[in-house]
């Protein structure tokens, strides 16, 4: 068969090709794919010769219309955050309490402030700021150095244990490393925190009372005679259900064996000061129960 031969179904030339009596068809291109391919081209030669497209040694063909997106997504930013400025600076300019008063800018702290926990907070508070081992949760109403207004505005600005020259200092001794207490004693004042929290460690009423003494002498300058904390020291209080590092027999006693030294970053050059209320603000509120 030749190729010049036609089917005499279809009226298509044939390639020459037959397999087991199969004809194969030099069937033609439909023109729809013609078109499509053609536009198709034209359309690139337009886009390259308006647009920027093609790159170069050092830089890249501008087009005739000099369209430049990273120009534009810049103004849109610097747009962004002229609008922002205006709300942005009066939540720097008043304080906390006004802010709560003003319900427009609550209205953006409700928008804004979620993800900016969620950018800087998180990662060590969880994302429902409950805590977890080793960071204390910002839902309860336990506070290490205070939950009102202005201190949780310094302890943003400077961190705890962190490398700000104001920032907030924090440590609990080593009491079994150092060997001011030994392994025995440790235990016996783990009962006795277990006790002041209402937790029964199954301690006899002889034990507790040499916990009590042990305590007295090693712990309450921190915590205070009764084990209530103290704000001023980060020292927390141990009479609550609240622990941070966990109040079971084997978490009591690896923190007062080995000590503990929390970390907080210190936020002030980090994020701005309306950055920081806003954060104040949110904190606040999720301790109080969730935002409104």
């Amino acid at each position: 068969m030749s190729v010049k031969e036609r089917d005499p179904l279809t009226g298509h030339q044939t390639t020459g090709h037959e397999w087991n009596g199969i004809t194969e068809l030099n069937t033609r291109v439909p023109r729809a794919v013609w078109f499509f391919i053609i536009v198709t081209h034209i359309w690139a030669l337009v886009y390259w010769v308006l647009m920027p497209a093609w790159p170069l040694v050092n830089t890249y063909t501008r087009g005739l219309l000099g369209i430049d997106q990273q120009e534009q997504v810049e103004e849109r930013v610097a747009a962004a955050d002229a609008a922002r400025g205006v709300w942005a600076d009066r939540i720097a300019a008043l304080p906390l309490d006004r802010i709560r008063d003003d319900t427009l800018l609550m209205t953006h702290i409700d928008q804004t402030a979620p993800a900016l926990f969620g950018d800087n907070c998180a990662a060590c508070h969880g994302s429902r700021a409950e805590g977890g081992p080793g960071y204390p949760s910002l839902v309860d109403d336990a506070w290490l150095w205070g939950g009102d207004d202005e201190t949780i505005l310094e302890t943003l600005r400077v961190g705890i244990n962190a490398p700000h020259p104001d920032t907030r200092y924090a440590e609990m001794l080593a009491f079994g490393r150092d060997g001011m207490l030994d392994r025995d004693q440790i235990r016996v004042v783990a009962d006795y925190v277990q006790s002041l929290a209402g937790l029964d460690s199954g301690a006899s009423p002889e034990r507790l009372e040499e916990g009590a003494m042990l305590f007295a002498d090693n712990c309450s300058s921190c915590h205070g005679e009764d084990g209530a904390g103290m704000y001023d020291l980060g020292a927390p209080n141990l009479t609550d259900s609240h622990w941070i590092y966990g109040g079971t027999d084997q978490a009591l006693f690896e923190t007062i064996y080995g000590g503990r030294q929390g970390w907080m970053p210190a936020w002030e050059n980090r994020l701005t000061e309306a950055q920081r209320k806003m954060l104040a603000i949110y904190i606040t509120s999720l301790a109080d129960g969730g935002p409104e």
